[in-house]
């Protein structure tokens, strides 16, 4: 029973000789009996008044308690960034300065910092001009003084500044904004579009279904005769930190052993990673898993080459289907008999995929903002495409396919580093039709530091632009219908591909902020907020969690608009770095309960199986050799300055300058912030930060 309070005492401890009250319980109502009044000025209602003042009083203190920690978080705030400027970016301590080698990339940042200088020099012009009283652009009219109002030659020179900026420089900045903003519209009416073909998918609960036991035999000494024989491949390239959790992953997966081959495709070049993973395979070896190590000498066309030379093996002619898993992804024991059942009956499927589900999605901000959207990627794009229009982009793991599909379609191609979305739209042409699962969910990380992210997504926002052009041929010239053609011309890749790193770059990073030296060609507030915020909105529904992110992801993905405009660039006209193919780095994360659950899988899988001792004397010398060799001294590392990044906030901030002369609220708010994002990012303070 809870404990009586007399909240009498703690009130008003000088008014202890108030009303005595006497409560009568009447069953079933409740009276209330007043007794003995000997002080009237003591009333119930005056006291009432004494406690509702104190009350108010204690909710206004801790009001403005609260309101003086949120100052000074904030203040703190502002005292690190500050601290961090001086220390990376004037003394230069713990950083690097980013080495872009491209052409292209350097053409880039030459083209913002002249914007920037040219901001900055007409910003000083208008400084001077506002402190001279030479205001001649209120309430949207430009007025340009008589002659005999011009006081000397540098009001004449600003006269002839805002002549020339309201003919000639104003219409183009008009045109080319007017132009961006229908492009906008055109890709917030896809976003829409997709969330409510989504919303239809939940409704309908429309999802694709496994009828019975599909691969069920009535031999009680064979029960997985009828199960098809199923490959299955794990590429790799120096992955030191993931391989081990990822090989054991797939070694239990559950399917009957005689019709499962796993082959572990080792690009490494570096022999210590390469025994290491040898080992690793010896081991499930002897316990009875049917394993190989296949290991390339010449290591040409990356992931698609690899993947094309396991699949010129002899054997593979005996396989049915071939699962893919990239080093970091660790597949449930179940994941095949969730998968492989959809292609029983159906002989036109020639992909399943299944969702991608994050160990490390709140390991900082920036893995959360990845989290966004690819939670958005998966259930509202992959989803919709998937039931709508049998097709989608493969995402090059987590996936099973027909290996007659795949051979049919050509095979793995090495022309481009999006090898996944090549063959994806070659068997999509042949006529192939795709399944997406999104509730089979494969364990795997996202990128955590920015050097990574942003290195994982010009190879992501290269490569299709490049397969566009290959491609483009192929689809007019295919017997796809005309609606189909349309789909993947217009939505998959323009749209999609294109578009959006385009319109998002040239309006929100270049456009914005010219305006504020140009107010004639001003853009609307519901274009710089209303619309943005809708759509990050529609973005964030398939991660509700992430809702108190999504004013910094607005922002994120306007400052990553520059990376994906750069790979766009780069991939369309086959320029730079359009065909650099660099490993994302890992970080070998497991959340505990799948650490708990592998260890338990695996003591069952020794428990079962029969171990063979056949590690030879000379292979346990070698590992042992290699686990008492000392690792050689690394470089360190560190956090890197990019210069792109880092010119565009200051461009921005310059802007947000220059809309407080026009008190411009919206516009000097949202530059304000954005310039924050830009300088964030380009000190590298969005992800990992290294010791």
């Amino acid at each position: 029973m809870v404990p009586g309070i007399d909240m009498n005492k703690w009130w008003a401890k000088e008014t202890r000789k108030g009303t005595p009250v006497v409560v009568k319980m009447e069953n079933p109502n409740y009276s209330l009996l007043e007794i003995e009044s000997p002080d009237p000025a003591f009333g119930a209602v005056d006291k009432d008044r004494g406690k509702n003042a104190k009350q108010f009083t204690w909710v206004l203190l801790l009001r403005a308690h609260k309101a003086a920690g949120c100052l000074a978080w904030l203040g703190n705030g502002i005292w690190s960034l500050l601290g961090t400027i001086k220390k990376r970016l004037i003394l230069g301590q713990g950083v690097t300065i980013e080495n872009d080698k491209s052409t292209k990339g350097r053409m880039l940042y030459r083209l913002i910092l002249g914007f920037l200088i040219t901001a900055v020099f007409f910003l000083a012009f208008e400084v001077i001009a506002h402190f001279n009283g030479w205001h001649y652009f209120q309430s949207h009219s430009l007025h340009i003084p008589q002659t005999v109002e011009i006081q000397g030659w540098l009001h004449e020179i600003y006269v002839g500044w805002l002549e020339f900026r309201a003919g000639y420089i104003a219409p183009l900045i008009q045109s080319l904004s007017s132009f961006c903003v229908v492009l906008f519209l055109i890709q917030s009416l896809d976003r829409l579009v997709l969330c409510l073909g989504c919303f239809w998918i939940k409704i309908k609960k429309i999802k694709p279904r496994i009828e019975g036991e599909p691969f069920k035999s009535d031999d009680a000494e064979n029960p997985g005769s009828n199960h098809p024989m199923v490959l299955v491949q794990i590429p790799m390239c120096n992955e030191r930190e993931v391989y081990e959790q990822s090989i054991s992953a797939v070694c239990q997966l559950d399917w009957p052993r005689d019709r499962l081959l796993i082959q572990v495709l080792d690009d490494s070049d570096d022999e210590n990673i390469q025994l290491l993973i040898k080992s690793e395979v010896s081991k499930w070896s002897q316990k009875g898993i049917n394993i190989i190590y296949r290991h390339r000498l010449i290591r040409t066309g990356y992931k698609a080459g690899n993947l094309k030379s396991a699949m010129n093996c002899d054997y593979v002619k005996d396989y049915e289907f071939v699962a893919i898993f990239d080093a970091d992804f660790q597949p449930n024991p179940d994941f095949l008999k969730l998968t492989i059942p959809h292609f029983k009956g159906n002989p036109e499927l020639g992909l399943v995929q299944a969702r991608w589900s994050f160990v490390n999605k709140d390991e900082n901000l920036l893995t959360r903002l990845q989290n966004i959207n690819l939670c958005f990627h998966f259930e509202v794009e992959q989803q919709v495409n998937g039931v709508f229009l049998n097709f989608f982009g493969f995402n090059g793991t987590a996936g099973v396919w027909r290996i007659k599909a795949l051979e049919e379609s050509g095979g793995w191609l090495e022309r481009t580093t999006v090898e996944d979305m090549d063959i994806a739209v070659r068997a999509h042409l042949h006529g192939w039709k795709f399944i997406f699962l999104n509730d089979v969910k494969v364990l795997c990380e996202v990128p955590e530091s920015y050097e990574a992210y942003r290195k994982q997504q010009h190879r992501w926002h290269s490569g299709p632009m490049q397969l566009f052009r290959l491609c483009l041929p192929a689809i007019i010239t295919s017997k796809l219908s005309a609606l189909k053609k349309a789909n993947l011309i217009f939505l998959f890749f323009l749209l999609r591909k294109l578009i959006l790193p385009f319109y998002s770059f040239t309006l929100f990073c270049i456009i914005l902020p010219l305006t504020m030296f140009v107010p004639e060609a001003e853009l609307p507030m519901w274009v710089i907020c209303y619309i943005p915020v809708f759509v990050s909105f529609l973005n964030i529904l398939p991660a509700p969690g992430s809702f108190p992110f999504i004013i910094p992801y607005l922002l994120f993905e306007n400052t990553m608009s520059v990376t994906k405009f750069n790979a766009m660039i780069s991939g369309l006209f086959q320029l730079g770095s359009s065909y650099e193919w660099i490993v994302t780095k890992k970080a070998g994360r497991s959340s505990e309960p799948d650490l708990l659950a592998m260890e338990e899988r695996e003591t069952k899988a020794i428990n079962q199986t029969l171990l063979y001792r056949g590690a030879s004397d000379s292979g346990l010398s070698e590992l042992t050799k290699l686990k008492e060799t000392p690792k050689p001294d690394k470089k360190k590392k560190m956090n890197k300055i990019y210069k792109k990044e880092l010119a565009l906030a200051f461009l921005l901030l310059t802007a947000a300058l220059r809309s407080l002369l026009s008190k411009q609220g919206v516009h000097f708010y949202f530059l304000l912030f954005q310039g924050i994002a830009f300088l964030l990012v380009g000190l590298d303070l969005i992800g990992e930060q290294m010791s």
